[in-house]
């Protein structure tokens, strides 16, 4: 299966930690490179928008003189996400940072990706889309994006409702470039299923936010030790599209998770300036299923040493069967 030439020999864990919104900083972003892993972050986060320039050229910075100061070291590279919808007024401003500092992977979400496909290929650099369902996945391919990331039923975010062994299947009958699995994984077990399934990748969000790195508070990572794979909710009313969240979340915030309204795309909005009443992954925390392996915050470090450790297991696990 393809792996880009970006990660090859650069990765520890076929693992790409995924950009969450408000979670991701530098912070988390340099320590899963230097764990072995991709580390990303989305564009948005870096508020005001000045401080993306900031922000790129620290972990740019940061990670060339990691990477020669261990030389033997697997250093992976690192990865921005860009939503690409019109209500997101800073994305030409964003892609143009990105250019300017050769982000070497960016992540789009959304929309086909056609402009920022060319500025990025433009300098070298490679992008991969998110999609929950073939459709997305045919438009994406046509906009000549060199990755599509399968977000399947159980991610955290914006994710879909389909099973892996559906969509991955589909994709790979249409697409011979790389492909990233999305949705509940939480162990190196679940990266080697995942690569067992024909994804080349494992796109890992959720585990991550349980780590000493992550912008999240205490209140926040101590819901996802105690929540079980039942208590996340799939709703589209905090963003307009559908996206597992949180129950403690919700139901702190004063709403009956059992007696949700209904919301449509109408109340979509990705702009650096909106304020509805109750913000996703501020007010209302989101996550995927995977909490059901999550059982204690850790440093990124030791959650890729753990990975690293079952992912071996596993293998060896199989070889005997």
């Amino acid at each position: 299966m393809p792996i880009p030439q970006v990660l090859e020999n650069r990765l520890r864990l076929p693992v790409v930690g995924a950009p969450m919104f408000i979670v991701s900083t530098p912070k988390l972003v340099l320590a899963q490179c230097k764990a072995g892993i991709v580390g990303s972050f989305p564009a948005l986060n870096a508020r005001p928008a000045a401080q993306l320039d900031e922000w790129l050229a620290q972990i740019s910075e940061e990670l060339a003189a990691h990477a020669r100061a261990n030389p033997g070291a697997k250093v992976a590279p690192f990865a921005v996400n860009q939503i690409v919808h019109s209500s997101n007024d800073r994305l030409a401003q964003d892609v143009e940072m990105c250019v300017k500092h050769r982000v070497p992977i960016v992540i789009t979400s959304l929309r086909p990706p056609a402009e920022v496909v060319a500025a990025v290929h433009g300098y070298g650099g490679i992008v991969l889309h998110d999609v929950v369902n073939i459709r997305h996945a045919e438009k994406a391919i046509a906009q000549g994006v060199d990755g599509i990331i399968a977000v399947c039923a159980g991610a955290g975010g914006h994710a879909g409702t389909l099973s892996p062994f559906a969509l991955v299947k589909e994709i790979r009958e249409i697409f011979s470039g790389t492909i990233l699995l999305s949705g509940a994984m939480s162990t190196g077990a679940d990266v080697l299923a995942a690569l067992a399934l024909g994804a080349d990748l494992a796109y890992v969000g959720t585990r991550f936010i349980a780590t000493a790195e992550a912008n999240a508070s205490d209140e926040y990572k101590s819901m996802l030790i105690d929540s079980r794979a039942e208590d996340i909710l799939y709703t589209p009313l905090f963003s307009g599209v559908a996206g597992n969240y949180l129950r403690a979340s919700v139901a702190r915030a004063g709403l009956d998770p059992d007696h949700l309204p209904d919301a449509g795309k109408a109340a979509m909005n990705f702009g650096a300036g909106g304020k509805p009443a109750l913000k996703a992954w501020k007010d209302i925390c989101s996550a995927g299923q995977s909490v059901s392996g999550i059982h204690e915050v850790a440093a990124v470090r030791e959650v890729v040493d753990r990975m690293a450790a079952e992912y071996a297991a596993a293998r060896e696990r199989i070889a005997c069967a």
